[in-house]
């Protein structure tokens, strides 16, 4: 009797439940997106309010206009109050910090792509606390790249305790990013594309489902406790002409050139201030009295600067002050950041496209009434194109305008002047924000985040032990009979203190591997292939297949370091490639989910 039919109906029994488990863990992690959607609004409720708490004690002012109130202080206070948060920062980042800096989203990028979405909540928590004294003693500085940070450590500490695999880690990771953005800025869209945009850098549909839930999870609850009210209150504009577009066009242009100019200009700062000789953990108080000298004349540049940005987009400013602003926002922030304070660029960015829209509109306008839609209208395009560059996040930084304003016309300006900007930052200066604080610890992304999970193994993780050797002066006899012994054919060459001399192959031997005659002149080192290519322990798969690839060795010896060349181990390109294949397979396994 043939058992086909059954054998059949087991197969479909087996797929059926297959399908059935997989739906019961999206539905599990949609649940979770719910829950963590909550603790990103939480997040981003906290940290306003932790400012603010912060704000009241530097000024005694804990409100969004700090620096309405900050022109009727004493100069004194307003020059000093950012040196003291400044001095109280050094101390914490110096106690805190684990690597004596500050964290903030490349920290959150860092760990989506090399850390398997794992962070410390001790480092987080502290982080958290730094950039809440950075905004509330005034330093120039934003509010959401500490949202999103915060926001990021308490995901990932819960799914660490649920003891989740790195795909449901890092889904969760994007979620309360989303979250936390979404708060901030009362615009889910503008979270859920931040999140998968900047942090995953990809739009896997198995991680779209759980982003959004959360997304808007935090939306409610950000509406819940402050209402349903925008970050700006922004008039509507209507595009007059569509010869206008060629004004957003340029507009997009010289936006990447702010942009350029604002990621320029903390990486200067951050290689001067160690030029001056005072201990790093004093370098932000330095950095404090900067930013005071500079709010004694534009007191706009203190803290996040919605109320400066709000105003212009009103367009309460003239085109001198605009301009001064951008030059005055751009040397604070510089300073804040450059000088080892906490906060993130999202505000500065803003802020900076916001003056700089502004004042090219006040020309445009001057130049052209009959065709302009008025100076702010382009504000608002200048706000979304500076802050796309900046970012490196144009899609999301569009949303986020078009959330705002709601105003389909002046989106598509904006999606002009953002794309623009953003290319010619990227193909221009070659990084946004975020990529060169990663680039600046060795960390490239562009290539590909299967290359950057290369970079996150050491050689250590493939090395192999089984390595064959023998003694500079060892005999033709000995060197063929360890060769024999040697399955993919390399004796390395090492002294007594197992230094490495060389290597010798069956190429390497020539006609002395099947003549005997000469065997008594020979000797190891003779034969061998000296200071061949090696690969410290402390290297990582991507250097390792980068050198193979150079020198075509399908077999490169491992140091302890390249100074002292003590072998330690083996590297097999096979070993090496099923690594990379690896990399390859968990990404566009995650991409096509």
């Amino acid at each position: 009797m043939s058992t086909e039919p059954d054998s059949k109906r087991s197969v479909f029994a087996w797929g059926q439940s297959l399908r059935r488990l997989v739906r019961h863990e999206q539905f599990i992690l949609s649940g979770m997106a719910f829950l963590v959607g909550l603790l990103g609004g939480v997040a981003a409720i906290l940290f306003r309010d932790g400012i603010a708490l912060s704000q009241t004690f530097f000024y005694g002012y804990g409100g969004e206009r700090l620096h309405s109130f900050a022109e009727q202080l004493d100069w004194w206070h307003i020059l000093f109050a950012p040196a003291l948060g400044g001095l109280l920062v050094g101390a914490m980042v110096h106690r805190l910090m684990p690597d004596k800096r500050p964290q903030s989203v490349a920290e959150v990028i860092e760990s989506s792509a090399l850390q398997g979405a794992r962070m410390r909540l001790g480092t987080g928590l502290g982080a958290v606390l730094i950039s809440a004294v950075t905004l509330g003693s005034g330093a120039s500085a934003g509010r959401e790249g500490p949202v999103v940070h915060f926001s990021a450590v308490l995901t990932t500490f819960v799914a660490q305790r649920l003891h989740l695999g790195r795909a449901q880690r890092k889904t969760l990771l994007a979620c309360g990013v989303a979250s936390g953005v979404a708060a901030s800025f009362n615009a889910p869209f503008a979270g859920i594309f931040f999140a998968l945009e900047v942090v995953i850098g990809s739009y896997a549909m198995s991680t779209f489902t759980p982003v959004v839930i959360s997304a808007v999870c935090g939306t409610l609850l950000s509406r819940a406790y402050y209402g349903d009210i925008t970050a700006f209150v922004i008039p509507h504009h209507n595009i007059v002409s569509f010869l206008e577009f060629p004004a957003f066009a340029i507009l997009g242009v010289v936006s990447a050139i702010v942009a350029i100019s604002f990621i320029w200009a903390v990486g200067v700062v951050e290689k001067v201030l160690p030029l001056i000789h005072v201990p790093s953990w004093l370098r932000p108080c330095v950095g404090g009295l900067g930013v005071g000298a500079i709010a004694l004349v534009f007191p706009q540049v203190l803290g996040v600067g919605y109320e400066a940005t709000d105003q212009a987009l009103n367009e309460e400013y003239a085109l001198y002050f605009l301009i001064l602003l951008i030059v005055a926002k751009t040397t604070a922030t510089a300073v804040t950041l450059g000088s080892g304070f906490g906060g993130g660029v999202f505000s500065p960015s803003l802020f900076l496209g916001a003056m700089l829209g502004g004042a090219f509109g006040i020309v445009a306008t001057s130049l052209f009434p009959h065709l302009s839609s008025g100076h702010g209208a382009y504000t608002i395009v200048g706000m979304g194109a500076v802050a796309g560059a900046v970012l490196g996040a144009p899609i999301s930084t569009i949303l986020m305008v078009f959330e705002l304003t709601g105003d389909y016309a002046l989106t598509v300006a904006v999606m002009i002047a953002t794309v623009i900007a953003s290319q010619i930052v990227i193909q221009g200066y070659g990084h946004s924000f975020f990529s060169k604080q990663l680039a600046k610890r060795g960390i490239n992304l562009s290539a590909g985040r299967e290359r950057g999970i290369l970079r996150a193994r050491r050689i250590p993780s493939v090395m192999r032990h089984d390595f064959v050797f023998v003694s500079p002066d060892a005999t033709m006899k000995e060197v063929r009979q360890k060769l024999q012994l040697c399955f993919y054919g390399e004796v390395f060459v090492v002294n007594e203190d197992k230094t490495l001399v060389g290597t010798i192959t069956l190429h390497d031997l020539s006609d002395a591997a099947f003549d005997p005659s000469h065997d008594e002149g020979l000797r190891a080192v003779s034969v061998a292939r000296l200071n061949p290519p090696v690969v410290a322990v402390s290297d990582d798969l991507e250097t390792a297949m980068s050198l193979m690839e150079s020198s075509g060795e399908e077999h490169i010896a491992v140091v302890d370091s390249k100074e002292s060349g003590k072998l330690v181990g083996v590297l097999h390109e096979r070993h090496v490639m099923a690594a990379y294949h690896y990399a390859v397979l968990e990404t566009r396994t995650a991409e096509r989910d």
